[in-house]
């Protein structure tokens, strides 16, 4: 089974380098951007797009499955994913800690009617 292109939930991106996003806004495909699971309880048809004529761009070909189980492939993903949890915190704390100082920073300039 493929991507259910008229779900709602799909969505799919194209980047100035060509590669082709596919995936379900609320992750519920865990073999994406190949296929959504069989008989997907979240299933809603996309009904803003009735009777619209798409472009070429929006029906780009998806390159096949990687060989191996899709146990494998979410396997991949799942490591990659703890990969990027793991650093995750670090950042936004550190973003956090960029942000407050900015704040103290314009905190001492003191009020400016223009900036209101």
């Amino acid at each position: 089974m493929a991507m259910r292109e008229e779900c709602k939930h799909f969505q799919s991106r194209t980047y100035s380098s060509g590669e082709v996003a596919r995936f379900c806004v609320l992750g519920n495909a865990p073999d994406q951007p190949w296929a959504c699971p069989d008989n997907c309880m979240i299933f809603e048809p996309r009904l803003a797009d009735v009777g619209w004529s798409h472009g070429t761009l929006r029906n780009t070909k998806v390159e096949p499955a990687p060989s191996g189980a899709p146990e494998q492939r979410r396997d991949v993903l799942d490591s990659a994913a703890e990969i990027v949890n793991s650093v995750a915190p670090a950042l936004f704390s550190e973003r956090r800690a960029e942000l407050e100082k900015q704040a103290r920073r314009e905190e001492r300039r003191g009020w400016k009617f223009w900036k209101r």
